[in-house]
């Protein structure tokens, strides 16, 4: 039985590390941070930051020791979460702008709120679900 909980964690896995590249891909933080920031030549640099950021969030996630931290700690945190959250929000904001070019382009333009609407309300019904099913 573990055999079979092993494979099904290690697929969930695999499908949430490739969804995560594809996100981070689709809306293009690090090549526009680069660009923003005229710093192209740090390539390797963003690269060990997403993977070592990708480790820290699975040790932190999974791991059983709680972490310490002093007061400058947690600010310093508090400082890294915020700028992630913006470039973030930054990006999403970016994207929402392809939205109605898109639906122009294949043809479905009169549909543009409705499919906003949807994709709104998918949200907030996942969201709701997630909180009243499984958080409780």
């Amino acid at each position: 039985m573990w055999i079979v909980e092993a494979l099904i964690g290690l697929a969930a896995g695999i499908a949430v590390g490739t969804g995560f590249v594809a996100f981070l891909t689709v809306l293009g933080i690090v090549p526009r941070l680069m660009q923003l920031s005229h710093s192209e030549s740090k390539l390797r640099s963003y690269e060990m930051a997403v993977i070592l950021g990708v480790f820290a969030g699975i040790y932190l996630s999974f791991g059983d020791g709680p972490v310490k931290m002093t007061l400058i700690g947690l600010v310093i945190w508090g400082l890294f979460h915020g700028v992630f959250i913006g470039m973030l929000a930054a990006a999403l904001t970016e994207v929402l702008n392809v939205f109605p070019l898109l639906f122009k382009r294949i043809g479905v333009d009169g549909f543009l709120f409705t499919l906003l609407m949807a994709l709104v309300l998918g949200k907030i019904a996942g969201s709701l679900f997630q909180w009243i099913i499984f958080v409780r």
